[in-house]
């Protein structure tokens, strides 16, 4: 039997026994009043702490819990622990809730939970920065009406949860992300959204690569094929024309030559980015590469441009020397390419707080702001016609990146159309030496630190 109905139980029977000893005692009429007035104080005892209760679980509070007697005491006391029980549950739940909250701010991944309406019920400032969402303000919205892309709707409405989506970010900028929608729990659901933007640059990267290299090959293949047929057609015919013999053989060789180039080029690009290619550590003589590619920028130029040469520092650097020297060169090179004739082409060498900077500065065509960040792409052409009437490959300012970055060094560019441009390699502190003793040191005017040639 419940306790509580013990204790009633107990309290009548004293009361009915108080009666009878008065019935004894007195009579009959004195002992039915008084066991009425016990019953009544009882019944009023009873609703005075079901009031009592009643006005406490408005707001259930331990340390407000009233005080009983009785079964009462026990009725209270059995409430204080369940409702301690329940506090230290729901602490327990607010510390786990916490921790999610907090590994969900720190995830690299936007987490978005909504309901079975799609109403935004949470999110972490990733999915803030990918979806352009305000916490304050989104949350109760409907995602669709924040992120409208028809296939993330239609992924939603037709619960199509399988695969993820690839889609442009809302926001308008470039980000693209990978959206996967994962249902929990009966109606909820959790959007989480990842940052691809780089992956999608480097396969597309990888695509045109493939492209431009099928392409630039075939271009050559074609004009030598085409050549060795009519040749073996006029051999089989057993008449050569001598005319066709004199205007064929040099472009194929032409054409095998930018073949070979480019083949080079794509050697020395996979021997650079091979994971197992060391740097060597060893020291350059930075000023006597410089005079070496002056006088190479000389015959390159065939005397069409002014050549000017500027050493002001005797600094070395420490590397690859053969790195460096075909990196400078690529620069070299350029300059003198996309500079028309009667131009001037600068190289130079200088310290400026603590940095090296190898310079290339020319009077040439001069290249567009928006071109600039995209230069060192592998085969990134301004203009692809002229690119290939200079005999370019494409791949030189690619090779010039991974060289660079090899020396933990940066590559300036600054240009302007029609202004020409000036590319620089700038070395940090970290890179840089003093000549070595048992070199014979550059010599270096004292008087007049700029130490310049130049030709005609």
């Amino acid at each position: 039997m419940n306790i509580i109905w013990l204790h009633l139980i107990v309290q009548v029977a004293l009361a009915a026994l108080t009666a009878v000893g008065l019935w004894v005692v007195f009579d009959a009429q004195i002992a039915w009043a008084v066991f009425a007035m016990l019953i009544c104080l009882l019944l009023a005892m009873q609703v005075h702490y079901q009031n009592r209760l009643i006005r406490w679980l408005a707001d259930p509070r331990p340390e407000a819990l009233p005080d009983g007697i009785g079964q009462w005491e026990e009725v209270f006391a059995m409430l204080y622990h369940l409702l301690r029980r329940q506090r230290r549950s729901e602490s327990r739940l607010t510390a786990t809730l916490q921790d999610f909250r907090r590994a969900g701010l720190a995830m690299p991944d936007g987490l978005i939970v909504i309901d079975g309406a799609h109403n935004i019920e949470w999110c972490n400032p990733r999915a803030e920065l990918h979806f352009g969402l305000e916490t304050k303000r989104d949350l109760g919205q409907q995602v669709t009406f924040i992120v409208r892309q028809p296939q993330f709707v239609e992924a939603l409405n037709t619960e199509a949860y399988a695969e993820p989506l690839t889609m442009r970010s809302p926001r308008g900028n470039d980000l693209v992300l990978s959206v996967l929608i994962v249902p929990y729990e009966a109606n909820r659901k959790l959007i989480i959204s990842r940052d691809i933007t780089d992956r999608e640059r480097v396969e597309t990267m990888r695509r045109d690569f493939v492209a431009n290299v099928s392409h630039e090959l075939r271009t050559p293949l074609t004009v030598v094929g085409g050549f060795l047929e009519t040749l073996s057609d006029n051999v089989v015919d057993n008449n050569i024309n001598p005319v066709l013999l004199k205007r064929s053989i040099p472009l194929m060789t032409e054409q095998t030559k930018r073949m070979q180039s480019l083949i080079e080029d794509l050697l020395v690009l996979s021997r650079l980015e091979s994971s197992g290619h060391v740097l060597r550590e060893e020291p350059v003589n930075i000023p006597d590469i410089l005079r070496a590619l002056y006088y190479d920028a000389l015959a390159l130029s065939a005397q069409k441009h002014q050549i000017l040469l500027e050493i002001e520092s005797a600094r070395w650097v420490k590397g690859a020397e053969d790195e460096l020297r075909s990196a400078m060169s690529n620069l070299v090179s350029n300059a003198i390419r996309y500079t028309p004739a009667g131009g001037t082409v600068r190289l130079m060498w200088s310290e400026r707080h603590g940095e090296a900077w190898f310079s290339v500065r020319d009077s040439g065509i001069g290249i567009a702001v928006e071109h600039i960040p995209r230069l060192t792409e592998r085969f990134y052409r301004v203009d692809r016609g002229r690119s290939r009437e200079t005999g370019g490959t494409g791949l030189g300012l690619a090779i010039v990146k991974h060289v660079i970055v090899r020396h933990q060094a940066r590559l300036d560019i600054t240009s302007e159309l029609g202004q020409g441009s000036c590319f620089s390699v700038v070395f940090g502190e970290s890179r840089l030496m003093m000549p070595t003793p048992t070199v014979p040191m550059p010599e270096i005017n004292a008087a007049a630190p700029s130490v310049e040639h130049a030709a005609t």
